[in-house]
Formats: structure tokens, C-alpha cells, sequence
């Protein structure tokens, strides 16, 4: 098992990774092989994926869903989520996923096991899963669309102070869940994340649903 820890950058993970790296089990290969045609469309319309031109270069964006529809307490949800700074990728299989099997927010550490590592959201994709045992998947993605507009489109947008896949996302998170504006939304602007938001929902299909509507009533606010 490997320990990683590594300093506040962009498109990097901001938590203590505690890794075991071997392959994904046939449950978790298979919930990771639910997300790859969302992932498709969401890198053809530009909303995960890797630009010379945006963020330094680095990959952005990412997919996660609930390993287990069951009640598991809240820090110990399961799921699987794409690996870090592999959003660049045009084709991924299971080996591109990571079980993401706990996170301990007040130590700021996240044990998971796979032969990638976890996106550098992980934290924050947990702290999404606390909210509500009714949520089954959240993608992260990078709207500039959504996110220039989340006041005027009356979004909820975190604070900018708060630096994504930290401790304090992850407080803020439920902060907005218990304002009720996220809950009944669907869908969050990451103050602190140029262009960030993350969204979620039941599945996959509502999780996907959602956020592309979202991204048309951009083009139109």
C-alpha cells in the first residue's frame, strides 16, 4: 500500500491517499463500465477531458457512482471514480477506475484500491455521497458556460475560499445541501474551481440528464 501526499496545485491530489494497488473487483468493474458512455458524451461536448489551452493542460473532469445501493454510514459509501489525470484519455476500461472504499474528512485521508489511483475529487465526490443514501452517482465537470452564469441561472455556488478535494469542501458541500438550494437543483458551481461543478443524482442516465440540461439553459440565459 502506497501513502501520497502531495502540495495544493491544480488538477493534483490535495488529500493523504492511502493506495492499494491491485485490480478492481468484478462489482466494481462492472459499476465503473456504467459510467464509459457517459464519459463519452461528456468529453465530446467538452465537459471533461484535456486541453493545451485550459487549466495548464491538465485533465479535468470526472465520474463516480455508488458501488453499493445499500444504507452504508456516511464516510464509508463506496464508490468507484475515474483516476486522476485521466480525463485525457479518449477510450478507458475498468484499469482507468479506483474504489474509493473511505473518507476520513477530519484527517483528510482517502483509502482506496485499484491499479489507478483516484481523481483528485474523490474528497469531494465522498462529502456529495454523505449527503443523501438516495444518490448514486456525481460527475464533476468543467462548464465555463454554467459557471460564469451560475448567479443569473440561480445556482448554488461554493465559497471561492474553499479549494476543491479539501476537508473544507467537503463542509461546504453540506452547507449548501442543508440550504436546500443544491438538493433541489441538482447541481453545484465550484466558487473556488474555474469552471468547476458538480452534479448528481440516481444514476448515471439522471446524473448525465441533469447536467446537460443545466448546460443548455446556459446557452440561452
Amino acid at each position: 500500500m502506497s501513502v501520497t501526499r502531495l502540495p495544493p496545485r491544480e488538477g493534483v491530489i490535495q488529500f493523504e491517499l492511502r493506495h492499494d494497488r491491485r485490480s478492481l473487483s468484478p462489482e466494481a468493474a462492472a459499476r465503473a463500465a456504467d459510467l464509459l458512455g457517459w464519459r463519452r458524451i461528456l468529453r465530446a461536448v467538452g465537459l471533461i477531458g484535456a486541453d493545451p489551452g485550459r487549466y495548464d493542460g491538465a485533465g479535468f473532469g470526472n465520474l463516480s457512482t455508488r458501488l453499493s445501493s445499500g444504507f452504508e454510514p456516511p464516510g464509508r459509501r463506496a464508490f468507484v471514480v475515474t483516476g486522476t489525470q485521466t480525463s485525457g484519455l479518449e477510450i478507458v476500461d475498468a484499469s482507468r477506475f479506483a474504489l474509493v472504499a473511505s473518507c476520513d474528512y477530519r484527517n483528510n485521508r482517502v483509502d482506496s484500491r485499484g491499479l489507478a489511483e483516484p481523481s483528485s475529487e474523490a474528497m469531494t465526490h465522498g462529502a456529495i455521497y454523505n449527503l443523501d443514501a438516495a444518490i448514486h452517482t456525481v460527475f464533476h465537470a468543467h462548464s465555463p458556460e454554467i459557471w460564469r452564469l451560475a448567479r443569473e441561472l440561480g445556482l448554488p455556488t461554493t465559497d471561492p475560499g474553499v479549494a476543491y478535494g479539501t476537508p473544507e469542501m467537503a463542509t461546504e458541500v453540506s452547507r449548501q445541501f442543508r440550504r436546500g438550494d443544491l438538493g433541489r437543483r441538482g447541481l453545484m458551481a465550484m466558487g473556488g474551481h474555474l469552471d468547476g461543478v458538480m452534479v448528481f443524482g440516481g444514476s448515471p442516465d439522471e446524473a448525465g440528464t441533469v447536467l446537460l440540461s443545466w448546460l443548455a439553459r446556459s446557452y440561452i440565459a
